[in-house]
């Protein structure tokens, strides 16, 4: 079999390539790279196509593996001209995250690192910590990710104290602020107490904390109480004050020795081991460490081009005046001069981006690189750990390999009420909480004051392998859907039930499943009766013990909150007239039962759904003659 023309390489058929190569201009732009597949497998950026193109395929260029590997897959070249060069930063950002190439994606969405997040989309914006960074709103900002979860709960606890936030995402009372707004904690964001934008402009100078800017902030503060005090009012002087005095403790003890204290930088450095790059942002703002973020990234690219993407990253949705005018790096960027004038025309004035190599800001750099090598010697251990249950799990069930995918179930009800599953995940040994599910028991027999577990597990390992059974065509080997593994809580019996459903759906050949009794966590194999030999506090037992529990929990939450439900609704299913739909939009509006029975008919009617004839139904049941 022979490659065709449009499929072979280009390092293979020069006469093509030179004619790519020819018409590329000398432009600033984005070019793309595709492999034989027309797959877009690299994006990049120049501030003259032609020369950074041309440089990839000269033999002379010093090119690392990665990049070796993918010039050698290229078929074809593409680009986009722009006007400037930072156009086609941002140009590549977008098709970068738009595509994700291959070749690209050297950042990894690591979910132990987490971020705060302010809803500037809502009239009352919420502040809270995530480890979802997931911009559904465009006016939603993000910070992050921060390294210490507890020093960020702290932050984030004393902002509470000082400032008068929202403390609840949800109001407590419909018609009446809680204890907060009497304890002065709140402004009485529920009842609307405070206007919008009076509100707005507390959480602008909390969103200062998070940006870095709390000397800046307390300078702001200062001067409002000594206008108070002036002015006499000396109550509002002293909770300024309490403000100040606040803000003053967050930054008590991070002091960090520079030769300027008033210039404001970042300094970046990386950790790498063969898999994978721990990179630390410190930012140093008049002379104090107010922030320290985490990065992890592929580390097969070279160590300038990681620190050049995660600042292009952190910089992407930055304010202005969160960028600051002096970035300082382990090593040179590819690209240092087109970030430094795009961040330059974003911030208003000039941003320098150096690499030093002696005296004060050479040792900063040194002090990021040993807590980036710590950071990383800690991912390795937690690694091994991992790596090393995963071992002994393959050697216990004598696993040809170590089971990358590794699924949970758990079923949980009381007394076949409310009865549910849980489909928990583990990829190499960790959490995967992105493929988790839930699930309904839907079987008839199943009911109130009659509970069958072993129908129930039957039933939802039917539903999740459903497609595989319908249509044997769908890949087992190398799916990311497919587990290398299944456990199942419980004994001989829920074993059994799902074997049986398995052998029926024609998949137990092509699925290893086992399951682990709670009292002496032993573990089971489908056709024995007894369990295998096994410590229970040996790493592989751990690990399906780690898998039990996480399932347990994840059916127990679902459970509960099935519960819940039932229980809002339990009274307006007794309502002629009054759907599921309609239900959920009551509680939507109301909150609870007791404020939809409290309500007049007027106010019921004005819930989407609910018309005058069904309000007064739904009065009238509350309120019986």
């Amino acid at each position: 079999m022979t490659l065709s023309a449009q499929t072979l390489p280009l390092v293979k058929n020069t006469e093509k390539l030179e004619n790519r190569l020819a018409e590329i201009p000398p432009e600033p732009g984005v070019y793309f790279m595709r492999d034989g597949g027309d797959r877009i497998i690299y994006i990049g950026k120049s501030r003259k196509l032609r020369s950074r193109v041309r440089s990839y395929f000269r033999d002379g260029y010093n090119k690392s593996e990665r990049i070796a590997t993918m010039v050698k897959q290229v078929t074809e070249i593409e680009f986009i001209v722009t006007d400037t060069e930072a156009e086609a930063l941002a140009l590549e950002a977008n098709l970068i995250k738009q595509h994700q190439p291959y070749f690209n994606v050297l950042l990894k969405d690591d979910k132990k690192y987490p971020y705060v997040c302010i809803t500037w989309s809502e009239n009352y914006p919420r502040i809270f910590i995530t480890r979802k960074r997931q911009l559904g709103k465009a006016k939603d900002k993000f910070y992050g990710p921060y390294t210490d979860t507890g020093l960020l709960r702290e932050i984030l606890s004393i902002s509470k104290r000082i400032f008068a936030l929202r403390q609840r995402p949800q109001p407590l009372f419909k018609d009446r602020p809680c204890l907060n707004y009497d304890l002065g904690r709140c402004p009485g964001v529920c009842q609307q107490l405070i206007s919008p934008e009076e509100y707005r402009k507390t959480v602008h100078k909390v969103a200062m904390v998070f940006q870095g800017r709390t000397q800046e902030l307390i300078d702001i503060l200062t001067a409002q109480m000594q206008t108070a005090a002036e002015a006499l009012n000396f109550e509002l002087a002293a909770r300024v004050r309490d403000q100040i005095t606040g803000l003053k403790s967050l930054t008590a003890d991070q002091k960090v020795s520079l030769p300027d204290d008033t210039v404001s930088r970042d300094a970046l450095a990386l950790a790498t081991d063969e898999q994978s790059a721990c990179i630390q942002l410190f930012q140093i703002r008049a002379g104090q460490l107010v922030g320290r973020l985490a990065f992890i990234a592929d580390s097969q690219a070279e160590p300038g081009a990681i620190l050049q993407r995660v600042l292009e990253s952190h910089y992407q949705t930055a304010d202005a005046v969160e960028i600051p005018i002096e970035i300082l790096v382990q090593h040179e960027l590819p690209d240092a001069e087109i970030l430094a004038d795009v961040l330059t025309q974003r911030k208003g004035r000039k941003v320098t981006i150096l690499a030093p190599q002696r005296q004060t800001k050479a040792e900063l750099i040194e002090m990021v690189e040993r807590n980036a090598e710590y950071e990383l010697q800690r991912m390795q251990k937690l690694s091994d750990r991992n790596h090393q249950a995963m071992q002994d799990l393959a050697n216990i069930l004598d696993l040809p390999d170590l089971p990358h995918r590794i699924e949970g179930y758990d079923i949980s009800h009381i007394q076949g009420s409310n009865a549910v599953a849980s489909q928990v995940v583990f990829i190499d040994g960790l959490p995967g909480k992105q493929h988790y599910r839930h699930y309904k028991i839907k079987n008839p027999t199943v009911t109130a004051g009659h509970s069958d577990d072993f129908a129930s597990l039957a039933e939802v390992i039917q539903r999740r392998f459903r497609k595989y059974s319908e249509d044997p065509q769908l890949p087992r080997v190398g799916n990311p859907d497919w587990p290398d593994l299944m456990m199942i809580d419980g004994g001989k019996g829920q074993l059994s039930s799902v074997v049986a459903i398995l052998q029926e759906m024609n998949l137990l050949e092509d699925l290893r499943v086992v399951s682990l009794a709670k009292q002496r966590e032993e573990i089971f194999l489908p056709g024995e009766s007894q369990p295998l030999e096994t410590d229970a506090e040996q790493p592989g037992v751990q690990l399906l013990r780690r898998l039990r529990d996480e399932a347990h929990r994840f059916a127990v939450s679902f459970h509960r909150q099935q519960r819940s439900d039932q229980f809002k609704r339990s009274r307006l299913d007794e309502i002629s007239g009054l759907g599921h739909h309609r239900q959920k939009q009551l509680l939507g509006h109301f909150r609870s039962v007791d404020y939809i029975r409290q309500a007049t008919p007027t106010q019921l009617a004005e819930v989407p759904g609910i018309g005058p004839r069904l309000a007064q139904e739904i009065y009238d049941y509350f309120h019986p003659i």
